[in-house]
């Protein structure tokens, strides 16, 4: 799945970033789903909790923690689980379908084959609101999600 144009009405209310990943897609795809607390959050945060039932509807729940002890939850529910290519999570639902208090984005990870046995993995964080995109890229998405990706592509390779 290709990212909107620039000039689309969901560009307003989306962060993407990409990484070109020196390993095979399987190898990316099984890092992310199986070695999720080796790389989950920018660098320094360690994940001591991660539950994840990779099918649609199935709980995705993490906890990263700082350094300093600050705690960072994630809960929600995965939307797709289609192997060795796309993962689609949202905290828009809890598990049984159960709508969240409140939502605030859906992640779409996409990993391409790329020559050379590379991947092109892309993540879209998409929001309901410009608003929500904005204190997104404010709370360090950018950065955050940039370091993960890092990381992730360090696990890969290393398996």
């Amino acid at each position: 799945m290709n990212p909107p144009p620039a000039d689309s009405p969901l560009s307003e209310r989306e962060l993407i970033l990409t990484r070109i990943i020196d390993a095979p897609r399987e190898r990316v795809f099984r890092a992310w789903t199986r070695h999720l607390p080796e790389w989950w959050g920018p660098h320094g945060m360690t994940t001591p909790v991660c539950e994840m039932e990779l099918r649609p509807g199935g709980a995705f729940r993490t906890v990263m923690r700082a350094p300093d002890g600050a705690e960072y939850p994630t809960k929600g529910i995965f939307l797709e689980v289609e192997e060795p290519g796309r993962i689609v999570f949202t905290d828009a639902f809890e598990p049984g379908w159960a709508p969240a208090p409140e939502a605030f984005f859906t992640a779409i990870t996409t990993l391409e084959e790329m020559p050379g046995g590379k991947t092109r993995c892309t993540t879209r964080a998409l929001h309901w609101t410009a608003a929500s995109r904005e204190r997104h890229e404010r709370m360090g998405f950018r950065q955050g999600w940039g370091e993960s990706l890092d990381r992730l592509a360090a696990c890969a390779m290393k398996l």
